[in-house]
């Protein structure tokens, strides 16, 4: 058996589709989209603004990222293509979140960064997504959520 074959978690006759990583990953990632959408909704600072699960990726990408300040960094970061990006940030700018600024020395470049409101709504953001996690990992120890958090590393890592 070679490096390879030992290395292969699935195999041909056993690969159940809805049973694997991929499958899974895919649909916690929706279900934590829906639920943030519908917490977003629901909370009396955030509500006005109509966020979608996309805008807030945006937003917490600029919030966190120091090296995603330009629309071309989000596009790569967040695996958006330039067409759906300038829509977002659009949508984002006209609810006064972000700001599109002009890079001084080379006025080619444009900056995305949060607005004041932006800045205001954000702590709030963060903690919704506290308590969502902490919904779906309801039943897990902290061990286990820290291993979960690394085998998930792990996988990036292999990208």
């Amino acid at each position: 058996m070679s490096n390879a074959e030992a290395a292969e978690v699935y195999d041909a006759e056993s690969y159940e589709p809805r049973r694997a990583v991929g499958y899974l990953v895919n649909r916690l990632r929706e279900e934590m989209g829906t639920s943030l959408e519908r917490r977003f909704a629901a909370h009396p600072q955030l509500a006005a603004f109509e966020l979608s699960w996309p805008q807030f990726r945006i937003i917490a990408t600029i919030a966190i990222d120091s090296e995603a300040k330009s629309a071309a960094s989000l596009c790569r970061s967040v695996s958006y293509d330039a067409g759906a990006m300038t829509r977002m940030v659009d949508r984002l700018e006209n609810k006064g979140l972000i700001r599109r600024e002009r890079c001084p020395n080379d006025r080619r470049l444009v900056y995305l960064e949060l607005t004041e409101s932006g800045r205001t709504v954000w702590p709030i953001m963060m903690e919704i997504t506290r308590q969502a996690l902490n919904s779906l990992l309801r039943g897990f120890t902290k061990a286990e959520a820290r291993q979960l958090e690394g085998f998930l590393r792990r996988m990036l890592d292999n990208v």
